[in-house]
């Protein structure tokens, strides 16, 4: 119904704006990644998405169209309410969000506080096939992540590290960077190792 305000900054939280528009208040919950978003200035455009429930009509306001996407497909996620989509926004990118459900990744995903192996599953399994079309994502993409995680636990493997082991400490070192070569990750983990 809203598509987007464009107004005056009037105050702005990490969970919520207040934008005026024509005189207007508009009370928008956002998420941490909208608001790191932010900058200061006095005038800003949000795109929105207004829920409406029997005892309440509650906006929810986006820096980018595709965060705003990304919270529509997880409400549409049995058991995944607003609060917890706007948590897992708050906790992850957008694109992280992205990757980790067409990458079919549930640590990533359990990693949300609130968000339990059998939710992150559930999200994975309804969303999977959406993201990868919607977003034209090919699954060989993000697959590559995964050979050079194989390479990197081969590599430890043959420098006398046991396979288990260097496995957490990998998926580790992957959930701060996935687009670390090799090299960095093998050094990386033995570091913690």
């Amino acid at each position: 119904m809203i598509h987007h305000l464009k107004g005056k900054l009037v105050e702005k939280n990490p969970t919520y704006v207040v934008i005026e528009c024509n005189g207007v208040g508009y009370f928008l919950n956002i998420s941490l990644h909208t608001f790191s978003q932010l900058k200061d200035d006095e005038n800003i455009q949000l795109f929105t998405h207004l829920q409406v429930k029997e005892d309440s009509h509650t906006l929810f306001g986006f820096a980018q169209k595709a965060e705003r996407e990304i919270f529509r497909l997880l409400l549409s996620v049995s058991g995944i309410g607003a609060s917890t989509a706007r948590t897992m926004l708050s906790s992850l990118d957008p694109t992280q969000i992205k990757e980790a459900i067409a990458g079919g990744d549930v640590p990533k995903i359990q990693t949300i506080k609130g968000i339990g192996a059998k939710t992150a599953q559930r999200v994975i399994l309804d969303l999977k096939d959406k993201i990868l079309k919607v977003y034209d994502m090919d699954e060989v993409s993000l697959q590559s992540n995964n050979t050079t995680k194989e390479e990197a636990l081969s590599a430890l493997e043959v420098l006398g590290f046991v396979r288990r082991q260097s496995e957490k400490v990998v998926d580790r070192v992957l959930s701060q960077d996935s687009s670390l070569s090799v090299e960095n990750i093998i050094k990386l983990a033995l570091k913690n190792l």
